[in-house]
């Protein structure tokens, strides 16, 4: 029996602390966003939707910095979201294969699901990543998905994803077509790499 080809499907979603707070309020969904963090007075975003990006917000900025900004609503940020919302990511993710590894940081989810040998039971790459896409909709998040043999070719590709084209599956052996027109922000640099 040949051993199946590696194949990772990576689940991306950015500006998670704002993405878990508002999959829970529909009425905020489509409204300027921020997420707050930090004792009064000395808070600052560190989260925010595209409508606030859109207004002129950005992480770091000040409560009194965002009070200049019309119409965006704030939120408190909330750790017991985030996890409700990660343990329902990685459970979705489950569904697919029980092979799922957590790569988060502190402001994105990101997992690689190693989905080698599971045509079977979902088909080709693909409709996985398809069908993938649909679930972690339905959660109320937003996400990009990349399909590849390198898991961190996978890892890149989704974190330099348009929400555009959110699914993304390269064929093996031309992962380093798909990645050349990314920018170097894909990559996971400590501070000491990225000045190199």
């Amino acid at each position: 029996m040949t051993k199946p080809t590696e194949l990772y499907a990576c689940i991306y979603a950015k500006e998670f602390p704002a993405q878990a707070l508002l999959r829970l309020r529909p009425e905020l969904r489509n409204q300027p966003c921020v997420v707050m963090e930090g004792e009064p007075p000395a808070q600052s975003v560190c989260s925010l939707n595209a409508r606030a990006r859109v207004l002129g917000g950005a992480p770091g900025m000040t409560r009194v910095e965002i009070e200049t900004l019309p119409g965006i609503t704030t939120l408190s940020r909330a750790k017991s979201e985030e996890f409700a919302a990660k343990a329902a990511l990685l459970d979705t993710a489950g569904t697919f294969s029980p092979r799922v590894e957590d790569h988060s940081s502190e402001i994105a989810f990101i997992c690689a699901v190693d989905i080698a040998g599971t045509e079977k039971l979902f088909g080709a790459a693909d409709q996985l990543a398809r069908e993938l896409f649909k679930r972690i909709r339905s959660i109320g998040i937003t996400a990009s998905i990349a399909v590849s043999a390198n898991v961190d070719a996978s890892k890149c590709l989704a974190r330099g994803m348009s929400l555009r084209c959110p699914v993304i599956v390269v064929p093996p052996g031309e992962e380093a077509v798909a990645l050349e027109t990314l920018p170097l922000s894909v990559l996971d640099l400590s501070e000491d790499q990225s000045t190199t």
